[in-house]
């Protein structure tokens, strides 16, 4: 597998060039004996929130900056590192995945609920329960009089 970065896809048309997301590439910690110590399979990607305003606009680009503000790096970039796999290539592969991931759900907006009201039928259910248990712990006590 070719370690090369690609197009993210985040759904509903929208696609981010490759050419907004840098790389960097690191030594790996952990178990790994003699590999881990001179090979770089640690992957750094991180993607240009200010230059991506111009797919996403705005408004998007700040709602992902508020949903994702903890993996900002100190120049505003969004960072995702992926360290778990021997080979540079399948560590890049996921982290772009998780990236497309993070992206997607920090970009959709929930629906808003509508406040209701209980019908009329409910809050006689309700009332009607209520009296009728009412009367059981009524029922249960004893008439020592």
């Amino acid at each position: 597998m070719s370690a090369r970065l690609r197009d993210l896809d985040l759904g509903g048309g929208l696609v981010l060039p490759s050419r907004l997301l840098t790389q960097r590439f690191a030594r790996s910690g952990g178990a790994g004996g003699q590999n881990v110590n001179k090979v770089e399979t640690k992957v750094e990607v991180r993607l240009d929130l200010e230059a991506a305003r111009e797919w996403l606009g705005p408004a998007r680009v700040a709602r992902v900056r508020t949903k994702l503000a903890r993996r900002l790096d100190a120049d505003g970039r969004l960072q995702v590192t992926c360290d778990e796999h021997r080979e540079r290539g399948r560590n890049l592969a996921t982290a772009l995945a998780r990236m497309e991931e993070l992206v997607a759900a920090a970009l959709v907006v929930p629906r808003q609920r509508r406040p209701t009201r209980p019908t009329r039928a409910s809050q006689q259910r309700r009332v009607a329960a209520k009296r009728h248990k009412g009367a059981i712990k009524r029922g249960r006590s004893a008439d020592d009089e």
